[in-house]
């Protein structure tokens, strides 16, 4: 692929309707963004404890989802090592707001996919914080 027709890091220069779902799958519709979203969500916060999950995400695609992940405003960085130079993300307020999404996710999938896993119990009681923050 040539440098110019490479795809960008950060939002996209177009969305490809006002529909809310595209405009949505825009961002996260790839099989790596929620995961890393859920990771976040989780507590990780460095470089080295993504790459460590176990859906496996190479680290090219690591790298290219949490700046994605930043140009939109979901993720902040901060760097905790200078030499070399490493980073620490966290969730935006936007961020955590995805936490009602993924719960809704895994509710759905605990009803129909057999075998899937409950959600952990800090994610449970972090989204009745936030949906009392939020009054939702």
């Amino acid at each position: 692929m040539s440098r110019s027709k490479k795809a960008k890091a950060g939002p996209p220069e177009f969305r490809r309707s006002p529909c809310p779902v595209t405009s949505t799958l825009d961002i996260f519709g790839d099989k790596w963004t929620l995961i890393v979203v859920r990771d976040l969500l989780l507590g990780k916060r460095l470089y080295r404890e993504f790459s460590e999950s176990p859906e496996g995400i190479p680290t090219n695609i690591l790298a290219d989802r949490l700046k994605r992940l930043e140009a939109e405003g979901i993720v902040t960085r901060e760097p905790y090592q200078q030499r070399p130079l490493r980073y620490a993300y966290q969730l935006t307020e936007k961020g955590e707001d995805l936490l009602a999404v993924l719960a809704e996710i895994a509710r759905w999938a605990n009803h129909y996919i057999p075998g899937t896993a409950k959600p952990p119990a800090v994610l449970v009681q972090r989204l009745a914080k936030v949906r009392k923050r939020r009054g939702w």
